[in-house]
């Protein structure tokens, strides 16, 4: 009954973790949650309402399958007023989702035989909608030595004539790690050499800095604008996650691809979300700014705490709103009732189900010597999940 394309597919395990902590708080116990990629703030006020005025005005009707004219020259204005990218209407679809723009470009894109190259620790989706799409990820391990960033010799090692694309995500999810316009720049010298070959530029976490600016492959290197996707969306940034919107701009080619799979798949997204994510782009930045403000404040504390826990290597990461240490020391160590730590999912279930704190293991991001911590939850909620943190790495013992 069940196709073999689904049988392939891992199910996301952040949201495992999330569904297993909120099981465990259901039966009462204490559980703070790390795991979700969630701002824990409330969109702001002149974009509720602004949506709040569409359903009063009855704009809750079906829109242009690729968004309203409206959203997409709103985002033509954004990308050329915050990133001085030149894109038309044509080039933007607006989606159910930045994850949905990723998924549909794959499907747009990847043919049986086709191979994606994704850094890892990667965003947990990412291989299985290659996967979906009938193509194949291919791995690029990266080290926290150089914190998580892939080298452009590595790059260079793993085309092949299969190459199909090239994942970048700045900044990265699970890391936080974003990269400087000086190593774009090395990057894109590797990929002016395979001319043939798509980038799929993620950048969900523009508004998510903590050290000077975002920068993406295209301020790098706008000459490969032509085989470039650049895919962002409402939710970090904005506190958006339940609206549901995300676009992609890219070349008209891929953008009218990409729009013919949506109009079969979901058409567009919610008209409501869309005169939501128009007033996000035209109106003011002020409760971004204070968000930001809150995750750099969380951020340096977070790092600094889990530095104190011995064994723990923990590099302060630049955007997004995650840490990701290593706990390989850890690793092959025993708890009180004698179960080995074999990996970092044992850890992760470790320190949910005795210490009450959810955290996403590293295996699920293709790194295994590592989690992520997620610090978008308040900060008397972070101090006391360290405590609980500190407590279950100490309580760990030798085998």
């Amino acid at each position: 009954m069940i196709s073999q394309r689904a049988k392939n597919l891992s199910p996301s395990e952040t949201l495992k973790i999330s569904a297993k902590a909120k099981e465990l708080i259901r039966q009462g116990k204490s559980v703070i949650s790390l795991s979700a990629g969630e701002p824990d703030f409330k969109t702001p006020g002149h974009i509720c309402a602004a949506a709040i005025k569409a359903i009063e005005d009855g704009f809750h009707g079906y829109t242009m399958n690729t968004g309203t004219p409206e959203l997409r020259q709103a985002i033509v204005d954004k990308l050329k007023r915050d990133n001085g990218l030149e894109y038309s209407p044509a080039d933007i679809v607006v989606s159910n989702g930045a994850k949905q723009s990723i998924g549909f470009t794959f499907l747009a894109t990847i043919d049986p035989g086709d191979e994606v190259i994704i850094p890892s620790p990667y965003w947990v989706s990412y291989p299985e909608m290659v996967k979906l799409a009938g193509g194949t990820p291919v791995v690029l391990k990266t080290s926290i030595k150089n914190n998580y960033k892939l080298q452009p010799e590595d790059l260079d090692a793993l085309m092949t004539n299969n190459t199909k694309a090239l994942v970048l995500c700045s900044p990265s999810n699970p890391t936080g790690a974003m990269y400087t316009p000086d190593e774009l720049k090395e990057i894109a010298k590797v990929l002016r050499n395979y001319p043939d070959v798509l980038i799929i530029s993620d950048e969900i976490y523009e508004y998510i800095v903590f050290e000077g600016e975002h920068t993406g492959i295209l301020q790098a290197a706008p000459d490969l604008q032509d085989r470039t996707v650049l895919i962002n969306g409402f939710s970090k940034g904005f506190a958006m996650t339940g609206w549901r919107l995300g676009y992609l701009a890219g070349p008209a080619e891929i953008a009218s691809a990409v729009a013919k799979i949506q109009s079969q798949e979901t058409s567009a997204p919610s008209s409501i979300s869309q005169k939501a994510g128009e007033a996000a782009y035209n109106g003011p930045l002020d409760d971004v700014l204070t968000m930001r403000k809150a995750f750099k404040e969380r951020r340096d504390y977070v790092v600094n705490a889990l530095l104190e826990i011995p064994g723990l290597n923990c590099f302060m990461p630049s955007g997004a709103f995650y840490v990701f240490p290593d706990c390989s020391a850890y690793l092959g160590k025993k708890t009180k009732d004698g179960s080995v730590i074999h990996t970092s999912t044992d850890l992760c279930i470790y320190l949910l189900e005795q210490h009450g704190v959810a955290a996403v293991p590293g295996d699920a991001f293709g790194e295994p010597a590592g989690f992520r911590i997620s610090y978008a939850v308040s900060m008397d909620q972070l101090k006391e999940a360290i405590k609980r943190l500190k407590k279950g790495f100490n309580e760990l013992e030798d085998e």
